[in-house]
């Protein structure tokens, strides 16, 4: 699927673009799309400035309204895509354009398989189950159409909500690498989790 009508310019990331949609009953997975590109750029800049859906991240939050920083992210997903290495969805609610999160495959490895997952979803839909489904889809692409035999994710041990969603998708923890990251002067451990598909 891409964003574009024949005979129209071409989308403004088009690697991005070029993603399946991806639907559950309460969220949709599909592609960064041109016609919502700037409200796209706005709503990142938001998600990444909010210090409580940042906490755990290995990266600080962003200033709040850095759209610089949020049109760069967007070129990078796109530099992803077209590397293959990298496939993130962004989430939206049925029947709304409006950005409340993102699911991404990173690290992609096709020679032997495997892939990190990472996800963020706007603070104002937790406790509703949504990151779970949207993390569900995520996995069911990647076994499924990708054709992938691991997932693993990098979570901070701390985030039980995060541990709990991976647990309930079949996710096994694997170990702890202590004090893997330097953010705001405090150092993170990182629980490594992984999930294969015939396990699943």
């Amino acid at each position: 699927m891409t964003s574009v009508e024949p005979g129209s310019a071409e989308p403004r990331r088009p690697h991005a673009a070029a993603l399946p949609v991806l639907e559950a009953d309460a969220i949709h997975l599909g592609p960064w799309l041109a016609e919502t590109a700037d409200e796209d750029a706005e709503a990142l800049a938001r998600l990444h400035a909010d210090a409580t859906a940042m906490c755990y991240w290995s990266t600080e939050p962003w200033v709040p309204g850095d759209r610089a920083r949020a049109e760069a992210y967007l070129d990078a997903i796109d530099d992803g895509a077209k590397e293959g290495d990298l496939r993130q969805f962004a989430a939206r609610l049925p029947g709304s354009s409006a950005l409340v999160g993102w699911v991404t495959l990173y690290r992609i490895d096709l020679t032997h398989r495997r892939a990190e997952i990472g996800y963020l979803i706007d603070t104002a839909l937790w406790g509703r189950g949504l990151g779970r489904r949207m993390v569900g889809l995520a996995l069911d692409h990647a076994f499924e159409a990708m054709a992938l035999h691991t997932i693993e994710a990098d979570v901070d041990p701390r985030n039980a909500a995060s541990c709990r969603v991976l647990e309930s998708l079949g996710f096994q923890r694997e170990g702890l690498l202590r004090q893997r990251w330097r953010t705001g002067g405090e150092l993170q451990d990182s629980a490594i989790y992984g999930l294969i598909a015939d396990e699943r």
